[in-house]
């Protein structure tokens, strides 16, 4: 699968709304369907090929040029470890608000998703280096990442949260200062909790930065970090499935999620963001976002 707004992630009657991510995986390739894909492994070739003059079936034009790293197929590098945007199903699929919408943006395109499980700081590079088409895990719009690469509009917003144990003496954020914090490695809860107090961060030798949210929050269960900062969704997971647990009432940052594509291909980006808008305007994208947040 950064910032420093607060608020809950939105849902059901609310605008779109959503977070951030990270995480560990094998990095596999799988052809996506729907919810979620089969477990098929796709051996893609790295070599582009350019699509011309291209129609998305709902009639979006596809200006210009639109490089692909397979022919007829969309290949979404994501981490497959931040529910409910992208997680892996018991079958070895795939499923979650982002496999949704990437689905639907493909079957749109003519295109068939295939989804790029990696680790979440790779996500940018396999797109950067033609390994993917798009980006999309959860992925905060930051001008650091900006020139890395070109972002869509944003389709849903995020906030980062606070877990810690019941009994833990962390009412506020402000009771973090000088406590030791668990994150997920590249996600912007820990860009931002590593950063110095002046910025709103407790200082990187108070960060501890994890493969993921699971370890992290394993991390906390057995009394290496007082804390850990993630995604407000996969925060009340991680909640859910361990007693014992908490999230502060504070939210600790908010930020807008938008899918990424290389610097070099408007011909994509262009189609992918014509989508984007046209999933938002007529409600589909949330109506995926309350398929998987309940109000």
């Amino acid at each position: 699968m950064k910032k420093r707004v607060i608020a809950g992630i939105l849902a059901a009657g609310m605008a779109l709304s959503l977070a951030a991510c990270g995480g560990s995986s094998s990095g596999s390739s799988s052809e996506a369907s729907g919810s979620s894909s089969s477990a098929g492994t796709s051996s893609a070739s790295t070599a582009e090929a350019a699509v011309s003059g291209v129609s998305s079936s709902s009639g979006t034009a596809v200006s210009g040029d639109m490089k692909l790293v397979e022919d007829g197929k969309l290949h979404m590098a994501t981490n497959a470890s931040f529910p409910p945007y992208e997680s892996t199903t018991d079958n070895g699929g795939f499923e979650g608000i982002d496999i949704d919408i990437a689905t639907k943006i493909a079957d749109d395109l003519g295109l068939e998703l295939v989804v790029d499980d990696m680790e979440f700081s790779s996500v940018i590079t396999s797109v950067q280096s033609g390994k993917s088409d798009i980006a999309m895990a959860g992925m905060t719009v930051k001008e650091e990442r900006k020139k890395n690469l070109d972002f869509t509009d944003s389709y849903a917003t995020g906030v980062q949260s606070v877990i810690v144990p019941e009994d833990s003496d962390i009412k506020s954020i402000d009771d973090l200062k000088g406590k030791k914090i668990g994150c997920q490695e590249g996600t912007t809860g820990y860009i931002y909790a590593s950063d110095t107090e002046e910025n709103g961060g407790f200082g990187e030798e108070n960060v501890t930065a994890y493969a993921d949210g699971g370890t992290a929050v394993n991390a906390m269960m057995q009394g290496k970090v007082d804390a850990v900062i993630i995604d407000n969704e996969p925060a009340k997971a991680y909640v859910a499935a361990n007693k014992g647990l908490k999230i502060l009432d504070t939210s600790y940052v908010e930020e807008e999620y938008a899918i990424g594509i290389a610097k070099d291909n408007k011909g994509l980006y262009d189609a992918v963001n014509n989508e984007i808008k046209k999933l938002k305007e007529d409600g589909t994208i949330q109506s995926i976002i309350d398929k998987y947040i309940k109000a």
